[in-house]
């Protein structure tokens, strides 16, 4: 009985077996993976319809949904009658907005501007805006178009009336629709998407190949997303002027703006992202050069190697936190409630789905690919991935009870309706995940078992060799058997050959003496091992050496005989393909999750929008949230004598109040003058005049913490202000004081 690893011919009968066992494996392996394509197709269909549906709705929703900064209240009001013509006209918001020379446009009855063109916060407030008017204004309805950008970086627009003396009508026209160009805000939300999407295939990737495996695909996908961030980054920078000024994609080319643009928190966050991406650049090139190439030599020094490795995973982490921060601090985390704890979780947030959803797309390539990966290294992206989710749910409850704030919202609001579609998806991920996980333990037990077969056949084979070795010592030296029929047994040699060669899609030229000039590769061939250079070829193997053509069209071959047999590998793996399966439906969820969250991103919070529906509902309890502040210009005389004063009075409810007189140049610098005297009187009553003692706290800022006003009303508020030893002005206005 010949050895298992002995090289002996087996019978005639034999050969012909093994070989048709063979054949049949190859066709159901070669059926079963052309049963697997189709589906993968439908699978690759079904992701790309969601996502594409999933786009048309981030860009068909982005006008209507991206402004966050509500506007509350306006002096004069909306469609009020005034009987003077105020000095200035008055806008708060919801949230701190970011304005322009012309954020606030006030146009007559005739279409013509009479504002002074200057806008400014009133008091250092974010959440303001005013806009002062030339004086003498005539009787008529006036229009005020404004425009801002609220602090999560999302243009906001609108436009409303008042009348000084009667109602009248106007010529001027009221811009209507959103505040960004619908091309441009298209392109912007796109952008965005592909940003996240690339911070998450570069952060994934990057953990991955640190702690995981390191392979090509791996290298594809994490230098694809730094390469996916840096284009997208670099375009929403171009298109931030235009999406913020309402433009079309002609104001890309205003290369004049970008400096504007830049001066803002938002350009800031994009700029300084470009720049870490610069720093990620020779990150990757030592992750995937160096650090790759010491792990996989086996006689590098490990403290060379374990010291890059710390410096690699410091650096990464460092990378990793500053490109996060970019989002947290230009978007929904850097406004609202707090904000110096909503910033760091935001972060936390955005770095665990980056390793989750970018890990998940290295797993799937690097299984896809046939690559072989330990079971070990599947265990430890398997509890890096937990880790993940569990920051991500955390994170994810305390973000989501800072943006919606009440049940209510979550059905009333499109930001809530939008947040359970993400609960839900993450519910499915999980659940697949889960699935994932089952399959990770079925490989290390599969792998523990093959090792296991592995061992019980080299020991069986041992035995047996030496079983033969016993045997065959005292009995006489076996001589091999010759064929009873040279023509059958040549025949025989033939048909295998042609087998072997339909197998291996080589061709063979068989001859009467039984000589192949151009034999296949045995299926043990090494990669590097021409194929064909058996004996009794030689000159066929010299010929290929001699022809380039022919080396190429047989080094052609030979990888694609690897690359089936890799794949045939794969597919022949229950537990590899079932793994590869699971991960795959993750990465799709993933995707559209993906594209859910781009979303969420541009939409107003649920919290803000109950807020703004209540103050339009109630517009009388606007003044018991938003203080009451008063534009005062004075001019004693002199040119040095002219000014401007801002009194605010908070929360201008009865009781105590606390009052806040800020003075500043025609320039909105903040200027000192020897005294300012303030006093309020309630004449419907007869209460006051009420002084209020002032304490000057710094440059041109004086307040009062206690100011008693017994009830509500409008109440009058005299301001007098002195420049100079005899020159003083006293200024009047109306406050309202609600209940």
């Amino acid at each position: 009985m010949p050895s298992l690893t002995s090289p002996a011919t087996a019978g005639p009968t034999a050969t012909p077996a093994r070989t048709t066992a063979t054949a049949a494996t190859a066709a159901t392996a070669a059926t079963a993976a052309t049963a697997r394509r189709p589906m993968a197709r439908r699978l690759v269909a079904i992701c790309g319809a969601l996502l594409a549906a999933l786009l048309c709705a981030l860009s068909v929703g982005a006008s209507s949904a991206s402004a966050h900064a509500a506007l509350t209240s306006t002096d004069p009001e909306d469609g009020s009658v005034v009987q003077t013509a105020p000095r200035a006209v008055t806008l708060t918001f919801s949230e701190g907005v970011l304005l322009s020379g012309d954020s606030v446009r006030v146009l007559d009855p005739g279409g013509k501007r009479v504002d002074t063109g200057k806008t400014a916060h009133v008091g250092g407030k974010s959440s303001t805006a005013a806009a002062g008017l030339h004086a003498g204004l005539p009787d008529g309805t006036y229009t005020v178009a404004w425009k801002a950008v609220s602090e999560d970086s999302h243009p906001v627009s609108g436009a409303f009336t008042f009348s000084i003396g009667a109602p009248s009508k106007t010529k001027a026209k009221v811009p209507t629709g959103g505040a960004s160009d619908s091309t441009v805000s298209a392109l912007y939300g796109i952008g965005r998407y592909a940003a996240y999407g690339g911070f998450a295939a570069l952060v994934g990737g990057s953990v991955f190949a640190g702690l995981c495996r390191s392979s090509r695909p791996v290298r594809k996908i994490t230098v694809g997303g730094w390469v996916t961030l840096f284009t997208s980054s670099l375009v929403l920078l171009l298109l931030r002027g235009p999406y913020t000024d309402g433009e079309g994609l002609g104001g890309v080319l205003d290369l004049g703006r970008l400096g504007d643009v830049l001066s803002t928190k938002p350009g800031a966050a994009l700029l300084s992202r470009l720049l870490l991406l610069g720093a990620a650049a020779v990150f990757l090139a030592v992750l995937f050069g160096s650090y790759t190439r010491r792990a996989a030599d086996p006689e590098a020094d490990p403290r060379r190697r374990q010291d890059l490795a710390f410096g690699l995973g410091f650096g990464g982490t460092v990378m990793s936190v500053g490109l996060a921060a970019t989002w947290a601090m230009a978007e929904h985390a850097s406004v609202g409630l707090q904000r110096q704890l909503a910033m760091p979780v935001d972060v936390i947030h955005l770095i665990a789905v980056g390793v989750w959803l970018g890990g998940l797309a290295s797993l799937a390539v690097t299984l896809r690919a046939g690559e072989p990966i330990e079971p070990a290294a599947v265990r430890r992206f398997s509890r890096l991935a937990f880790g993940s989710v569990v920051a991500l749910v955390v994170t994810g409850l305390y973000q989501s009870w800072r943006q919606v704030g009440s049940w209510g919202a979550l059905t009333d609001t499109e930001y809530g309706r939008w947040l359970l579609v993400k609960v839900g998806l993450v519910a499915v991920l999980v659940g697949i995940a889960a699935v994932s996980r089952r399959w990770t333990g079925r490989l290390g037990d599969a792998t523990g078992t093959a090792a296991g077969a592995s061992s019980t056949t080299s020991s069986g084979t041992a035995a047996e060799a030496g079983s033969e070795a016993g045997s065959d010592t005292p009995s006489e030296p076996e001589t091999p058997s010759e064929p009873e029929n040279a023509a059958e047994a040549e025949g025989e040699r033939n048909a295998a050959r042609t087998k072997d060669a339909v197998k291996s899609a080589r061709p063979v030229r068989t001859s009467a003496t039984g000589t192949a000039s151009d034999a296949p590769a045995d299926a043990g061939t090494e990669p590097g091992e021409e194929s064909g250079a058996g004996p009794g070829d030689s000159a066929g193997s010299g010929t290929a050496d001699d022809d380039p053509v022919r080396a190429a069209q047989l080094a052609r071959q030979r990888a694609a005989r690897n690359r089936t047999a890799t794949l045939r590998k794969r597919d022949a793996d229950p537990v590899r393909s079932g793994l590869r399966r699971s991960v795959l439906a993750e990465t799709i969820v993933a995707v559209v999750l993906l594209a859910v969250a781009t979303v969420l991103s541009a939409t107003q919070p649920g919290r803000a929008e109950t807020g703004r529906t209540a103050a339009a509902t109630n517009p009388g309890d606007r003044l018991n949230v938003d203080p009451v502040s008063v534009l005062i210009p004075y001019d004693t005389g002199p040119k040095s004598g002219r000014g401007k004063a801002v009194v605010m009075i908070e929360p201008a409810l009865p009781g105590d109040n606390a009052l806040h007189v800020f003075t500043t140049d025609l320039a909105d610098r903040p200027v000192d003058v020897p005294e300012v005297k303030v006093s309020l009187t309630l004449g419907q009553k007869g209460i006051g005049p009420l002084r209020v003692p002032l304490e000057h706290l710094s440059t041109g800022h004086w307040s009062a913490r206690t100011v008693q006003l017994p009830m509500a009303g409008t109440w009058q508020l005299s301001l007098t202000v002195r420049t100079s030893d005899i020159d003083q002005v006293t200024e009047t206005r109306n406050v309202k004081v609600a209940q």
